[in-house]
């Protein structure tokens, strides 16, 4: 029986969220006069708020705000790198890093199942030794340049499973035959952990606590 070992990433394998820092991040080596705009980020996230815009459209806003239009791949590449190894740096619970060497060793695939885009999760995840990468993915346009559009859906609840169910029928892994760990530390992760053979709330929010209760799902701080 093949063995999966998912894992979301911002606040589960992550201390903090990697979104906005790597725009910010982006914008200050490729164009600092970007900066001026963050204040409108905030403004782009009470929109969310107030359900005025989705998620998806939320960072399509945040991505044209702080990167533009659209982006030269082969310019944002070394800005992907020095970003994953910011995270490397400082950014990684060391519960995570043990938990991925056990899954490792035990001979499960590591396969990243993150909301986070894609076209700087996969550096993350080659430093971490991740074997395969489910995230959202952004449009590509003319000239290989990254465009702020969102291809596809957000990879985040519901859409997460859709996209995991759908890459692991593209991978030839059948469900019944597939032995499912996932690990998360937020509750729009729920029905993912549900439909999980062994589910792991991992720093867990108030409300992920909660629900990992009633489920009987195990705890587990990997700050420490």
């Amino acid at each position: 029986m093949a063995e999966l070992a998912i894992y979301d990433m911002d606040r589960t394998i992550t201390r903090s969220g990697t979104y906005t820092p790597f725009l910010i991040h982006a914008a200050m080596r490729l164009a600092p006069w970007r900066l001026a705009l963050v204040p409108f980020v905030p403004l782009a996230m009470l929109a969310y708020g107030v359900r005025a815009i989705d998620r998806k459209r939320l960072k399509e806003i945040n991505q044209r705000l702080l990167l533009g239009g659209s982006v030269s791949r082969a310019k944002l590449a070394p800005v992907t790198a020095s970003f994953a190894d910011a995270v490397m740096r400082a950014n990684v619970h060391p519960g995570a890093l043990r938990q991925i060497a056990e899954d490792r060793a035990a001979g499960r695939r590591l396969v990243l199942a993150t909301a986070s885009y894609r076209l700087y999760v996969e550096a993350i995840a080659g430093r971490l030794g991740f074997d395969d990468v489910i995230a959202t993915g952004t449009m590509n346009g003319l000239d290989d340049r990254i465009l702020a559009q969102v291809d596809g859906e957000n990879c985040y609840g519901p859409a997460k499973l859709r996209m995991i169910e759908a890459w692991m029928a593209a991978q030839g892994l059948v469900r019944g035959e597939t032995q499912v760990r996932f690990y998360s530390d937020h509750v729009s992760d729920g029905c993912v952990l549900d439909w999980a053979d062994a589910p792991f709330a991992v720093n867990a929010s108030a409300k992920l606590r909660a629900m990992a209760g009633k489920k009987g799902w195990p705890l587990l701080d990997w700050g420490v």
